[in-house]
């Protein structure tokens, strides 16, 4: 599988200028950053979240994991992980568990967390196990410009 049509159409209206990047098929992101000698702070994971209001995305370092308490507290409800079926239904064209930081190319609230806004580069799944998006990080900070952002993760 190649980058998931969904997130290939937003980033061509969206006009944001990236490569795709091949790799051994990997499932986790921290084996992803190490096989492609990417920096872990560089590398951003998404996680969906389940909650009153319905599914949102967080972004984060790969370096780190989401503090649901605190996106509780962001979000001003109780905040959960969503399943994996839940995520299979929510990003249907990717592969299980290749999910995108570009949720709102998907119809889903997105929050990216402050530690990936002053990267220089930034990489995340294309939505398959074996693809990267890079971009740099004005790209991407223009591409999630009208996102909302805070401090929601701790370093593993």
């Amino acid at each position: 599988m190649a980058m998931a049509m969904t997130m290939r159409e937003y980033l061509r209206s969206q006009d944001i200028d990236y490569e795709e990047i091949k790799h051994p098929r990997e499932v986790t992101a921290n084996r992803i950053a190490e096989l492609t000698h990417i920096a872990g702070n560089h590398l951003a994971k998404a996680v969906l979240l389940n909650g009153e209001s319905g599914y949102r995305v967080a972004v984060l370092p790969s370096t780190c994991e989401a503090d649901l308490d605190r996106l509780s507290s962001m979000l001003h409800e109780r905040i959960g992980l969503a399943s994996e079926d839940e995520v299979k239904r929510s990003f249907d064209d990717c592969d299980p568990g290749a999910l995108t930081p570009l949720g709102q190319a998907y119809g889903l609230q997105v929050f990216v967390d402050d530690e990936l806004r002053n990267q220089p580069d930034i990489y995340f799944e294309a939505g398959d196990h074996e693809t990267l998006v890079h971009m740099s990080g004005r790209e991407f900070n223009r591409l999630m410009s009208g996102v909302e952002h805070g401090h929601f993760s701790r370093h593993l």
